[in-house]
């Protein structure tokens, strides 16, 4: 089958992603109650009992809302570095030793022929991480909750087949915004979310023949409308990488999940 995924919900409220190689299903983040993770899984025709393993981006409620239940209910393995670790142990109540998997940022889990690797990222949180995942030639790599885009993290991201990336918001419309401005310019700083242009103009410099389509993810409910997203992207990537003309940005929902992408079809 090689491997598929899909964007089971992602916003300021709620994230969640599952990937699948038909033989290993990966949760990345389990940002909702474990009855609404059922419900998300189930849309897809997911059975949430057949989730393998669960790896866990940083600590934020929007990613750990429903960590604990959801391992617990159903005796899953949690991957995660050992600073996100000592804010887990405080937030998502009793987990089974054998359940608590170390993997320290950069590092490397196999699940059969499913590869994951971490990587750092800059986040307000204790050791913030992305993911990249392989399955033979295949690439898909997760990355939100980003102030900025480093070299580093380019470089990893670079030549995937397919990307969740972050498009937090508008610039105009978070300076115009209601939040107070301690907030403000936390989401602006190099520690907070990554706005529509700056997720554009990383795109170009990551862009390959390879990759195919990037779903634009975590996109704020009050400071971002998804049609502002897509188009302020489009016409960066236009301007800039011309030759992308296969690259299909997609959307992703709060309330719903994206389809099934399988990354071996033509």
């Amino acid at each position: 089958m090689g491997m598929r995924f899909t964007v089971l919900s992602s916003g300021s409220t709620g994230n969640a992603t599952v990937v699948d190689n038909g033989e290993t299903k990966v949760l990345v983040d389990v940002g909702f109650s474990a009855k609404k993770m059922e419900l998300l899984m189930k849309e897809r025709e997911l059975a949430a009992s057949s989730i393998d393993a669960i790896v866990v981006t940083h600590e934020h409620s929007d990613h750990i809302k429903g960590l604990g239940a959801f391992a617990r209910k159903y005796d899953l393995p949690i991957y995660a570095n050992e600073k996100t670790w000592e804010e887990l142990d405080r937030q998502i109540g009793v987990i089974a030793e054998d359940n608590k998997k170390v993997m320290e940022t950069g590092g490397v889990v196999e699940f059969g022929t499913l590869r994951v690797e971490s990587f750092g990222i800059s986040h307000d949180a204790a050791e913030p991480v992305g993911y990249c995942f392989y399955e033979g030639e295949q690439k898909l790599s997760v990355v939100t909750d980003l102030g900025y885009m480093s070299e580093k993290v380019k470089e990893k991201i670079t030549d995937s087949d397919a990307m969740v990336l972050e498009t937090n918001h508008d610039v105009d419309m978070l300076r115009v915004g209601h939040y107070p401005w301690s907030i403000k310019r936390r989401i602006l700083g190099d520690k907070g979310h990554l706005s529509n242009e700056a997720a554009g103009e990383a795109l170009c410099d990551v862009l390959t023949n390879k990759t195919k389509s990037v779903y634009m993810a975590h996109l704020s409910r009050d400071h971002n409308l998804m049609d502002l997203a897509r188009l302020t992207v489009n016409s960066i990537v236009q301007e800039r990488a011309p030759e992308s003309k296969q690259l299909r940005l997609m959307d992703t929902y709060f309330d719903r999940s994206t389809k099934w992408d399988v990354l071996d079809s033509e």
